[in-house]
């Protein structure tokens, strides 16, 4: 047996503002709210348990520690990396130097709270329920 990810928490200033954004960047809907205001996005036909994780974003008014340990990374699915990037820019994602050298593959991007993420170049398909498998090379 193996463990699975089922969903990532996400520590947020305004939860509202992260789910819409990450609903935008990953075409996600809302599942559902708790009583402490946390949001809980994912994929519309599968939701919590399907193939992909959701997540939730808690809401959390203590500073940010510094950089996170742990980043997401999002490949495009209908588009090359440069449209894709466009498309994250323009949902709020902006540039972030974390040291790049500029021969990288991939973009280093922040979400609307600064919490850093990475376009990658491979475009993959997309998942199409639980029998979708693999990248497209």
């Amino acid at each position: 047996m193996a463990c699975r990810i089922s969903e990532l928490v996400i520590d947020a200033a305004d939860p509202e503002r992260l789910a819409a954004f990450w609903s935008e960047v990953l075409g996600y809907v809302e599942l559902g709210r708790e009583d402490d205001s946390s949001i809980e996005i994912g994929p519309p036909d599968a939701g919590f348990g399907g193939p992909q994780p959701t997540l939730v974003l808690s809401p959390s008014n203590g500073p940010r520690p510094g950089k996170l340990r742990l980043h997401i990374d999002v490949n495009a699915t209908d588009r090359d990396q440069d449209a894709e990037l466009e498309r994250l820019l323009a949902l709020g994602a902006r540039p972030v130097d974390i040291g790049q050298t500029g021969a990288e593959s991939w973009h280093v991007l922040a979400d609307p709270e600064g919490n850093e993420f990475c376009l990658l170049h491979a475009r993959l398909r997309p998942l199409r329920g639980a029998s979708a498998r693999g990248a497209a090379r």
